[in-house]
């Protein structure tokens, strides 16, 4: 008989009344194990049946039930424990009377311990004979019916308690995202990196391009940002000495979400002196090969319906790469010197809107007026953002959309600054540092007269005094936590990884992001 989940809320909670009555704690406060479900099955794995007989292996092991058939006087259930499954045998002549109505009280999802010896059955699988049994927490609300999981992805996200009890692959997914971050830790600090701690509240907007979360200090009386980026933090660090530093760091960016981006992400961002670029482009080539060795055992591997080669980074310029995936219907593939040419990049634009409105697509929008450098970043997104699905370096970005990049010494119009795409995402954004107190204020200065929620309100004029003290040759850059999982993990919705990613208030609208705003994804 199938019962609603109120019905059973009440029939377990007076199964748990039972289970009092017999004299049994309904909350024991500790339970003495030996082994977790998967040691034993990886310890004892090998051991035959007559070895398990002539040498007799005990174990106290601790679990949740999901799987009981009763037998009579006899059952067998499994338990899962450290995300492993193992079958025990109940006797009411091996365990007792009292314990056996223990037994028969329990329910789907009862979390329990028992003692006893390993055996295995006629089907040859490893199991405990129980000798002893406990419940230790009653599950009041049952599993999900059939151990099916939850088939409504919002109650995943929304119930992950449960989502990481029934689905094996989330429970993977997160072991692998814990193995990452450990990974990137060793990674830096076998580099002779520092990891450190910089504010998660800045009294001033800085650091990257995006609309922040307010809050208010009452006792300073004043108001503050949730950090978009660390990364005036972290030079102020290497202005002290620290030559190489980074952090993985929570930022709050008060913008839309969609399939790989979310309002509070976790990001990588690191600074090493002395150096520029085109050495962290290596860098970060090293650090992807082996992470996907590590995390995949290849540095191929599959992400949806691609392959993704971790053998081969290509770089491209920006421009290069709006000339290289131009649409043919939209006419002459632009010229090298018609991208550098002052008014180019808005004829482009134009031109290519021409045809984006007679095949019914998005055409670059124009709401504001755009600097020539604008309308690169722009015709860069519409024309080759999406068809970068092979790793791939984007660099040379105009000056106009890099306002802390170190301009190019042949190029001023451009700096030495790139971003890294993978699968049609942004994973990484880095540059040579800007570290002339004159320039950074004159364009901190524009950025603020510009306007608009996403700009900083005010001049950091302290951060213009750390670079007036001397900031070195510097290359920075802040890579993607999440999107870096789902690449390695095969997950395609940013949600999929983030733990608890946030909702609307339950029984609101329908829970499917609306397309995100654009910001500055990494640094």
């Amino acid at each position: 008989m199938e019962f609603e989940p109120v019905d059973q809320f009440q029939q377990r909670r007076k199964k748990l009344s039972d289970i009092e009555a017999l004299g049994y704690a309904a909350y024991p406060r500790k339970f003495a194990w030996s082994h977790t479900a998967r040691q034993i099955g990886e310890l004892f794995a090998n051991r035959t049946a007559e070895e398990l007989k002539a040498e007799p292996v005990n174990v106290q092991v601790a679990g949740r039930i999901i799987a009981l058939r009763p037998h009579g006087k006899a059952a067998f259930a499994h338990i899962v424990g450290d995300g492993a499954r193992l079958q025990i045998y109940v006797r009411l002549d091996a365990v007792g009377e009292e314990a056996y109505k223990l037994f028969q009280l329990l329910d789907l999802g009862d979390i329990i311990g028992v003692s006893g010896h390993l055996f295995r059955t006629k089907t040859n699988e490893l199991t405990v004979w129980v000798e002893k049994i406990e419940l230790l927490s009653k599950a009041l609300l049952p599993l999900p019916e059939k151990w099916h999981g939850l088939a409504d992805r919002e109650q995943r996200f929304r119930r992950r308690y449960v989502d990481l009890i029934v689905n094996e692959r989330t429970r993977e997914t997160f072991l692998r995202r814990a193995q990452i971050i450990r990974e990137i830790r060793q990674f830096f600090e076998a580099r002779g990196y520092m990891e450190v701690e910089t504010p998660m509240m800045h009294p001033i907007l800085g650091g990257a391009t995006a609309r922040p979360f307010v809050t208010h200090h009452n006792t300073f009386k004043m108001d503050l940002y949730l950090r978009i980026a660390p990364e005036l933090y972290l030079k102020r660090l290497v202005v002290g000495g620290l030559d190489r530093v980074f952090e993985i760091n929570r930022n709050f960016r008060n913008e839309g979400v969609d399939a790989i981006h979310e309002r509070e992400f976790t990001m990588l961002e690191f600074y090493q002196a002395y150096s520029d670029y085109l050495e962290l482009m290596d860098l970060t080539e090293e650090l992807f090969r082996g992470l996907a060795e590590k995390i995949c055992g290849s540095m191929r591997f599959k992400f949806g319906e691609n392959d993704i080669d971790f053998a081969r980074f290509e770089r491209l310029t920006m421009r290069e790469a709006i000339r290289k995936y131009w649409p043919s219907a939209a006419g002459t593939v632009p010229s090298a010197d018609e991208l550098a040419a002052a008014g180019g990049p808005r004829a482009l634009a134009e031109r290519y809107n021409i045809f984006a409105n007679s095949n019914g697509l998005p055409p670059i929008a124009k709401v504001k007026e755009l600097s020539d450098g604008e309308f690169i970043g722009e015709l860069f997104e519409t024309v080759a953002e999406p068809h970068l699905v092979q790793p791939t370096f984007i660099y040379d970005f105009p000056t106009a959309i890099s306002p802390l990049s170190k301009q190019k010494a042949d190029d001023p119009s451009l700096t030495e600054r790139f971003e890294l795409f993978i699968a049609g995402m942004e994973l990484a954004n880095g540059f040579s540092e800007l570290n002339d107190p004159f320039e950074q204020e004159k364009r901190f200065r524009e950025q603020v007269e510009k306007g608009g929620l996403e700009l900083p309100k005010e001049v950091d004029t302290d951060y213009i005094r750390a670079l007036s003290h001397g900031l070195p040759p510097t290359a920075g850059e802040g890579v993607g936590i999440d999107r870096l999982v789902m690449l390695l993990t095969d997950s395609h919705t940013i949600r999929d990884v983030v733990l608890f990613p946030l909702l609307r208030a339950e029984g609101g609208e329908a829970e499917e992001p609306p397309a995100a705003e654009k910001s500055g994804d990494a640094k």
